[in-house]
């Protein structure tokens, strides 16, 4: 059953901190087999839970230690029809692990969180299809009644928000949002952008969140940017208009490789996690507005430890 929800970070002056990539963390430093790439899978063992669980221990533990608000992302990136299909899930068991997804991180804001450190847990929505690429481009109708489900279960589950990470198109983010919008549960939308600052779908940062703001009446709580190096959109930001007003936080990757060149990686690019935090920073004295900071591919606790320790300090600024 839906519970009363948290104030969002969009509506607070404290800085909030998220995980890293959790993706490439479990695979290249944990050594986990994550077909496809779905660290949902995991949720099906006790053994799979507890090192979900462990994984965010040291984020956690980070956030309270700098008394900043920390943003639990539940591990279902992965967790929608198309890809729950190609890894042998029923629509029960899709909607069991949901729902087990937002239980555990119920459990880590139980044992972390104090007055100095909200958490807030969101039901975390990926593409239906591949992150980095668009094909096949859904409809905003389409995309509203394909990802329903998904948050209707995190809305029953008691999230306080869903966050749809890794958004490559218009239509998808939109549907999302409608559907968040009807369902009645807080909405973040997060696009990704290529090395030329615009998304996969060609379009610019200004257009889709302008976009999307009109097709689900103005109804996302915030917007964010993940999946990619802030070399890639940092002066896209500093030449935006108001639209760059309406983005809350950042989420980079940890190198300045292209989409294509990380998907083609066989070894792990954590890039410079200060350089990372300096350029965070640099962001931030441009978009004071900005409360959430934390990691995409390539990032683990190193990364928002120095992110941290270089962002925290702007609560003060309005």
């Amino acid at each position: 059953m839906t519970t009363s929800r948290k104030t969002l970070p969009h509506q607070s002056d404290r800085m909030f901190l998220t995980d890293g990539g959790m993706e490439t963390s479990l695979i290249f430093l944990e050594g986990l087999d994550l077909p496809h790439f779905a660290s949902f899978t995991l949720l099906r063992s006790q053994y799979g839970r507890d090192r979900i669980k462990d994984y965010y221990r040291p984020y956690a533990e980070t956030a309270v230690a700098s008394r900043s608000g920390f943003i639990l992302e539940s591990p279902t990136w992965r967790a929608n029809p198309d890809w729950a299909e190609r890894l042998g899930y029923s629509a029960i068991a899709l909607d069991a692990a949901n729902r087990t997804a937002i239980e555990i991180l119920q459990e880590l804001a139980r044992d972390y969180q104090t007055p100095a450190s909200p958490f807030v847990i969101s039901g975390c929505i990926g593409p239906c299809g591949d992150g980095y690429a668009v094909s096949d481009l859904m409809s905003t109708e389409d995309a509203c009644d394909y990802h329903r489900r998904q948050i209707e279960v995190f809305s029953e589950s008691g999230a306080d928000c869903v966050s749809a990470i890794t958004m490559t198109n218009i239509p998808e983010a939109a549907g999302i949002a409608r559907a968040a919008k009807a369902i009645g549960i807080p909405c973040v939308i997060s696009f990704t952008v290529e090395t030329d600052g615009r998304l996969p779908s060609g379009d610019t940062l200004g257009d889709a969140i302008k976009a999307v703001d009109g097709a689900s009446a103005g109804s996302v709580a915030y917007y964010m940017i993940n999946c990619a190096h802030p070399a890639h959109f940092a002066e896209v930001l500093e030449q935006g208009g108001e639209w760059v007003k309406r983005i809350c936080g950042i989420r980079a990757n940890a190198s300045q490789l292209s989409h294509a060149e990380l998907d083609a990686a066989e070894e792990l690019d954590i890039g410079d996690p200060q350089d990372l935090a300096r350029r965070y920073s640099a962001i931030l004295d441009h978009m004071p507005w900005v409360r959430v900071v934390g990691g995409c591919c390539g990032t683990d606790h190193r990364h928002i430890s120095a992110i941290s320790t270089a962002c925290c300090g702007h609560e003060a600024a309005a």
